[in-house]
């Protein structure tokens, strides 16, 4: 059931719009996904049954140019959209911004038979799209990935494994990266557009995780896979470089879920706090139980500010890389500290289903991993402050 007439979703084009589309994401997030979550946790899968009410809303086409029928949105408005999604629903929000990001990719830099192929089905949610970097031997490493991709009469034959791919479970094709020249590093990496009902192409099992199975993660075999000269979507030297740019924004947009889900829980648990009395009065009459929401209200306007930053920055087209990195790790430690000490002032109901607190906790935890674990956050960091005049 679709909370929205979809002709309504328009294309924005002013603030007054955006504000409008994000009131329209709440009413979806609120209506649709956050009560169908607990059942696509339970059944262990992607909810593709949403992505398509979703994608109605133009969700799947945030960023897209209009020249293909997207919204044509900055990278800030698609931050502002999962905050919004994450708050009902981290796992969803990731697998349905992945595959919004390769409809983005394939209409900007694939061929326009390959754009045509794979856009207009991304665009409607009809397909799931996945970005494949990671291996079982390659995470925060990338430039050490073994997939290798061989030249041969028409194309390119691509043989590998890879591992931890958000939507890999459902995904109909893939952004995949591999290397054309072992032993070379980042400069061997190139880019390719994968079918993935292919020949050649083997889906494994997905993992079996201790929540958030709705991203889908797993991942498959390349085993003699065709790929056509039009399906190389970046030569060597120029794939590594445009993967790593695109990092910012995963990370961004990851630290502006975290806020999602900690903006959620903090409007559940003040919601409880004026409904539920203890000792003859509120809750929230309390003092020590309304600091709760009050700490957790204050680091949630922080982490959102350099959210907000980060996200002004890849506007402009300016570096993002450290203020993405500081984002997301702030982020992602604040929701994982405060998460429990919300669900901890519901007391034993904040562990009934409908609530989000059991997801959420497991949504921050794998937001830490992702785009870069809080480690290599620190790493990046340092490294910039480092070279950064003194």
């Amino acid at each position: 059931m679709c909370v929205m007439d979809t002709t309504a979703a328009g294309t924005p084009g002013g603030d007054a719009d955006l504000d409008a589309l994000l009131a329209r994401v709440a009413a979806f997030a609120r209506g649709v996904v956050a009560p169908a979550a607990p059942a696509w946790e339970r059944d262990r899968r992607i909810g593709r049954e949403a992505i398509v009410e979703a994608a109605a809303l133009g969700l799947c086409r945030i960023e897209l140019p209009r020249a293909h029928g997207g919204l044509g949105l900055p990278f800030s408005a698609k931050a502002r959209i999962v905050e919004v999604l994450a708050g009902a629903d981290f796992a969803f929000a990731f697998s349905l911004v992945n595959t919004g990001n390769v409809a983005t990719k394939l209409a900007r830099e694939a061929p326009p038979e390959v754009a045509a192929r794979w856009v207009s089905e991304l665009a409607a949610g009809r397909a799931i799209g996945c970005t494949a970097l990671t291996e079982p031997q390659a995470g925060s490493d990338f430039a050490a990935i073994r997939t290798t991709a061989t030249k041969v009469p028409g194309g390119w034959r691509l043989d590998g494994e890879k591992a931890w791919i958000t939507n890999a479970s459902d995904a109909d094709v893939a952004v995949l990266y591999a290397q054309t020249e072992p032993g070379s590093g980042a400069k061997g990496v190139a880019g390719f557009v994968i079918d993935a009902h292919r020949a050649g192409f083997v889906r494994r099992p997905p993992f079996a995780l201790a929540g958030q199975h709705a991203i889908g993660a797993g991942g498959f075999a390349l085993d003699g896979y065709l790929a056509t000269e039009a399906e190389l979507l970046q030569p060597a030297g120029r794939a590594f470089k445009a993967a790593m740019a695109s990092i910012n924004g995963a990370r961004t947009y990851v630290a502006a879920m975290c806020c999602g889900m900690l903006d959620e829980a903090i409007r559940v648990v003040r919601a409880y706090g004026g409904s539920r009395h203890a000792f003859g009065v509120p809750l929230a009459d309390h003092q020590g139980w309304r600091w709760v929401a009050a700490e957790a209200s204050a680091e949630l306007a922080a982490a959102r500010a350099l959210v907000r930053e980060a996200a002004a920055r890849i506007d402009a087209g300016a570096d993002a890389q450290l203020v993405a990195a500081q984002a997301k790790l702030v982020a992602t430690r604040t929701a994982e500290r405060q998460l429990p000490r919300l669900a901890q002032a519901m007391g034993a109901e904040g562990l009934r289903e409908p609530y989000p607190f059991g997801r959420h906790l497991h949504g921050a935890r794998v937001a830490s991993f992702v785009d870069g674990s809080s480690e290599m956050l620190l790493e990046r960091i340092a490294a910039v402050l480092r070279a950064a005049p003194t």
